[in-house]
């Protein structure tokens, strides 16, 4: 008798035990419904732990979709580590995991979209199957059940969901460069109007030379003490003109480069040299 007594305490503990080792929900509600949507507005719908819903729910392109319910382990509602809601595309087999925001006491919702859900689910032709999943550390049984079906109404006026093929990196059409052109010189009727003008002012650049008191008696004396340096410093001067004029019609920036370095080199040092010579005639008293 006593060990009879004993199998049926013991029954019962393991079955109590067992029946609070099991995750579960209770007091769970489904609505869908739109932005306009007042008061009472929406279509609501009980959730059972053990029975999925009968007909398949539509979720419009505008509508969200809300679940409400309260996690227990046993028969007390507790937070669970892991409440997901799960969407399963039959076709593809996709699965698509949303989580619920739970609290202390259990109590959880989640609310999803459209915009929410990948586009293999908006083309989808089948109900998608939603389970819930509800499980936490410990030796507790968790729950993986199916809850209802859920049709996507996508909008015809829409634009598609699918997105654009990514790019592959292949050989594209040849491109072909248009350079710009190469400079050119201005018309030869504004080079002559500047030309001119230049050679108007060369007489009153002489007047005022000769004003400063430029003496050209010393020419023959100058050439006569440095033949080499005078020389070469008016050479200098006459070759960059050249230069430049070169430049102007026909060499490109390159060309004149250099000749405006080497003209130049040779009239820096001439140039000293031949200011040194009229140094010193002017000591010399003779300017």
């Amino acid at each position: 008798m006593k060990s009879l007594v004993r199998c049926a305490l013991g029954a019962l503990l393991y079955s109590t035990v067992a029946l609070a080792a099991s995750w579960s929900f209770e007091d769970a509600s489904i609505s869908v419904s739109g932005k306009a949507a007042g008061v009472g507005g929406a279509s609501k719908e009980k959730l059972s732990p053990n029975s999925p819903l009968t007909s398949p729910l539509a979720l419009p392109a505008a509508d969200s979709l809300k679940v409400i319910l309260t996690t227990t382990e046993g028969s007390t509602g507790k937070r669970a580590h892991q409440a997901f809601l799960t969407l399963h595309e039959p076709t593809t087999g996709l699965e698509e995991s949303f989580p619920f925001s739970v609290k202390e006491n259990g109590k959880g919702k989640v609310e999803v979209t459209q915009k929410d859900l990948p586009f293999q689910f908006l083309t989808s032709t089948q109900p998608l199957k939603a389970s819930l999943v509800i499980a936490s550390f410990g030796s507790s049984t968790p729950y993986n059940q199916h809850a209802f079906d859920l049709s996507i109404e996508t909008d015809a006026a829409a634009a598609p969901a699918v997105p654009s093929p990514p790019e592959r990196y292949t050989s594209q059409p040849e491109i072909r460069h248009m350079f710009k052109a190469d400079p050119r010189s201005p018309p030869a009727v504004i080079s002559l109007v500047f030309t001119l003008a230049v050679l108007a002012a060369l007489p009153a650049l002489l007047g005022a030379w000769l004003l400063l008191g430029a003496n050209l008696d010393h020419i023959g004396k100058a050439f006569n003490a440095s033949p080499v340096a005078h020389g070469l410093f008016f050479g200098s001067i006459i070759a960059m003109e050249g230069v430049f004029f070169l430049y102007y019609t026909v060499w490109n920036l390159f060309q004149a480069l250099p000749a405006v370095l080497a003209v130049g080199v040779v009239g820096y040092v001439s140039g000293s040299r031949a200011l040194t010579e009229v140094q010193d005639r002017r000591l010399a008293g003779e300017r």
